[in-house]
């Protein structure tokens, strides 16, 4: 036994030393380039040195890992290749088959190579293959990443070739990258960043080639080397995606169906310029088939932001959202006059609408991006949308009129983003928004930079924005920010501030829910990051915020929580937060009345969160959250409550088929808010309400293949909204006691059902065929007569609903293949 523990702490001391230092490897040309097939005997494989001696990230950081790992990597002018021999016994193996991208929470093994092209340490590619050759790919950047396996931007897609194959003593992996998946600098001679990863669920073990410690900040800056590229010659990268789509629409208006053909074809383009930038490029782009939008009734001041779900908005697009001056969604939205259109209508039942967009048309859109051999990163992105106009037809004389609901507009984004040693980088953004006629103008110059020490422990960041508006009023604003703290090790910590001034306005393109706010803010924290007698990792954090307004000078909120993190043993976590406002809060944005406020209670509160092990077949999480405050004027009632609780279940079938069920509900028993009401001077009048919320959303997926799936998405959201009492409000803020207001309850049902089956019946190709049905959107359930949340739930079916339906085919087509052929 002593004899044991001897050999393992000398181990322990040969692999601390040996990866003290990134590991290197030299790569090697070939003339003959294997054939993809899962088997790695071709004669290019051959005399080609491999790497192994793989080193545990999780859940031990810094043994070795428990099974074998030979990796090969050869290249020519046209696409660099990797064969990996994951050595285990057959029978362990994982081999759940998923949608692409979908390998986490998934039982499957899955091994996976990243590349920094650049070498700056902070921006790279992955490409991962799990056990039945599914693949998943992913943008890497300084800001992007984070959670167990988790990097970078995986909405971005790219075309390569991958093969798996099973053998007596484990599994191989082969794969081709071709250069039109890669951008790299224009070098004679070039040393990239590298890095393998091997993961095998049954242990949920990851590990790496070059060690990466979870005690180290930052993913990129701890790849190996990949040394002495030598005279890439790549041929011109020029690739096609036409479309044709095509389908029926079904819309349920007044008292009859609005029947609609839809048809449309368009094409996707991407040429690269050079070896480091390339030009992406989408005419008459088709984006009818995408999950269904998180619609909400929505009560607050704030815009709702929605998910970004069409592809070219996603993909590719890391640098653009750098700076987080991008809000795609603003490109291609409702138009700005369609809900007046709506209301011209419902206020004259002698008119009728004849035709009124719900959405802007792209006309197209372009991104240009790379990065030069000086590590200087370039984007420009553009996109114009066209004029949009609503029909309105009189029913007795039959006369149409035409309104302009959205001019021509016209998008722009230019980034230049420099890589600085370690981590580093500054980044320099200019957005801007140009409108057909007088319609209003905008731009917004932002410079963000981020500066690490030597050590790559201690971190000085910040950001100063500036926007200009142009219209008959027109205004401009500005926004910095300052951070500076310790980012790595044990104890961790940052303070930071943020001015923005009342006028600051990035929202043409961007997305900000308030300005006029000056926030101080500070965190301390302790990181157990390796495994301890009962935790695999457990973090405590601390954090203390202070807002104030910032024109006027005034006094907002002050929060303080603290949060307990835990991954036990048997791979369950937990999540703990005690927080309190333990003073007033002042709320300069409830009332949407500029220079006005309401004193809303000071209050404390709580969430308990966590999972159970995801590797089982049923898998479950859940959130609970409760929160009791007290008002500060006596007049209305002492004490009010809040509870949120969130349960969600995933079953798997089996390795092809796999249920997701989630249910959330939210009560705020007295919640104070804007009525949507105003007295006949103006001044705004408030509510107490109850407020209730549910939300039920299933999930749910069959792949016959890992190339060809169904899914679908089922979402039925219920918000209850009965009110007690109504107030004015005093100038300081204190509730006045008014005469009730009949008939201002809510009670709203939105329902949506996306269904899709998707075949990749080739590289980059692909036929979709899809079916969306939802609620009308004048369907309503009567809520006096159905109050409660499953009466409410079995009335939308009684309800008429929309349907879609769907097909769209894509043809990937590669200029160099169509040369040979």
């Amino acid at each position: 036994m002593l004899l044991r523990r001897i050999i393992f702490i000398l181990l322990l001391f040969v692999c601390g030393f040996s990866f003290s230092q990134n590991r290197s490897i030299q790569a090697t040309k070939t003339e003959q380039p294997p054939k993809i097939d899962g088997d790695l005997d071709e004669a290019a494989w051959k005399d080609v040195p491999f790497v192994t001696d793989f080193i545990q990230n999780f859940p031990t950081y810094g043994l070795p890992a428990s099974v074998k790992t030979e990796v090969k990597i050869i290249y020519n002018n046209s696409a660099i290749y990797i064969g990996a021999y994951l050595y285990d016994n057959p029978s362990l193996i994982r081999k759940q088959i998923t949608a692409r991208d979908g390998e986490q929470q998934s039982d499957v093994d899955y091994f996976s190579v990243f590349f920094d092209t650049y070498n700056d340490h902070q921006n790279g590619f992955q490409f991962l293959v799990t056990s039945v050759n599914v693949q998943t790919d992913a943008r890497l950047g300084p800001n992007l990443g984070g959670g167990f396996n988790s990097f970078g931007d995986k909405t971005w897609d790219a075309v390569w070739d991958s093969r798996v194959s099973i053998k007596n003593d484990g599994w191989v992996v082969e794969m081709k990258i071709p250069y039109i998946s890669l951008r790299f600098s224009k070098k004679d001679v070039q040393d990239w960043g590298l890095q393998f990863l091997r993961f095998t669920r049954r242990n949920n073990e990851s590990s790496y080639w070059n060690p990466v410690d979870p005690n180290v900040g930052g993913f990129v800056n701890q790849f190996g080397d990949l040394k002495n590229l030598q005279n890439i010659e790549p041929p011109l990268r020029l690739s096609l995606s036409p479309y044709i789509s095509t389908g029926v629409r079904s819309i349920p208006q007044k008292n009859d169906y609005s029947n609609e053909w839809l048809h449309n074809g368009g094409m996707d383009i991407k040429y690269g310029l050079n070896e480091s930038f390339t030009l992406d490029a989408t005419v008459i782009p088709d984006f009818g088939q995408v999950v269904s939008d998180n619609t909400v009734n929505n009560l607050t001041p704030y815009e709702v932001r929605f998910q970004e779900n069409r592809p070219f908005f996603t993909e590719g697009t890391e640098l653009f959202n750098k700076s987080g001056l991008f809000y795609s969604r603003r490109i291609g939205a409702q138009p700005p006059g369609y809900v007046d259109v709506q209301n011209i209508v419902d206020t004259d039942p002698n008119l009728e609408i004849v035709k009124n967009p719900s959405v802007t048309q792209l006309y197209n859109a372009i991104k240009f991006s790379g990065r030069t051999k000086k590590k200087l990163g370039i984007g420009v992105f553009n996109a114009v949308t066209a004029h949009s106009h609503a029909i309105i037809r009189n029913k007795t004389t039959g006369e149409e009129t035409k309104i302009e609901t959205s001019p021509l507009i016209n998008y722009n984004l230019f980034v230049l983003d420099q890589a600085l040693k370690a981590r580093s980088y500054i980044t320099f953004t200019n957005a801007n928004v140009i409108r057909d006629g007088s319609a209003r103008d905008a731009n917004v110059s932002a410079l963000d930079f981020s500066l690490f020490d030597k050590s790559n422990s201690y971190n000085f960041s910040g950001t100063a924005r500036y926007s200009k508006i142009w219209a008959v009023n027109g205004y401009d604003g500005f926004n910095t920010t300052v951070r500076y703290g310790k980012l790595n090790g044990k104890i961790q910590w940052q303070l930071s501030n943020n001015i923005e001034s009342d006028r600051f306005d990035p929202n043409d393109l961007g997305y900000l829910i308030s300005p006029n706010e000056v926030t101080y803010r500070g965190y301390l924290s302790y990181n157990q990051l390796t495994p301890t007698k009962k935790f695999i990792t457990y973090r405590y954090r601390l954090d203390l915020i202070y807002n104030r307004l910032y024109n006027p000078n005034a006094y907002s909120s002050v929060q303080v929580h603290s949060t307990w993190f835990w991954v036990f043993k048997n791979f369950w976590d937990v999540t703990c937060t005690l927080g309190a406002f333990p003073a007033w809060l002042d709320d300069y944005f409830e009332l949407q009345t500029p220079g006005r406020f309401v004193r809303k209670p000071w209050y404390l509160y709580t969430n308990v969160a966590g999972s159970s092990d995801s590797r089982k077949k049923l898998f479950f999480r859940y959130s609970g959250s409760y929160a009791v405050g007290a008002y500060p004027d006596k007049s209305v009632p002492h004490s009010n409550y809040y509870y949120d609780f969130d349960l969600g279940f995933r079953y798997r079938f089996g390795d092809r088929f796999s249920l997701d069920l989630d249910a959330r509900r939210t009560d705020d028993e007295s919640q104070i808010g804007y009525a949507f009401l105003r007295e006949t001077n103006g001044d705004p009048i408030i509510g107490f309400r109850v407020n209730t919320d549910f939300t039920t959303v299933l999930t749910g997926i069959y792949n016959f293949t890992p190339r060809t799936n169904i899914t679908f998405r089922a979402r039925h959201y219920w918000n209850k909204v009965v009110y007690k009492r109504f107030y004015d409000v005093s100038a300081d803020g204190y509730y006045i006691p008014r005469s009730f207001i009949s008939n201002q309850d809510q009670n709203v049902n939105i329902f949506n059902l996306d269904a899709f089956f998707t075949w990749d019946f080739r590289l980059g190709s692909r036929l979709i065929v899809g079916w969306k049905n939802w609620l009308g959107d004048e369907e309503f359930v009567d809520g006096a007569k159905y109050p409660k949340y499953l009466k409410n739930f079995a009335q939308t079916f009684n309800l008429r609903h929309g349907n879609e339906l769907t097909v769209k085919f894509i043809y990937f087509l590669d200029y160099n293949q169509l040369r040979k052929k």
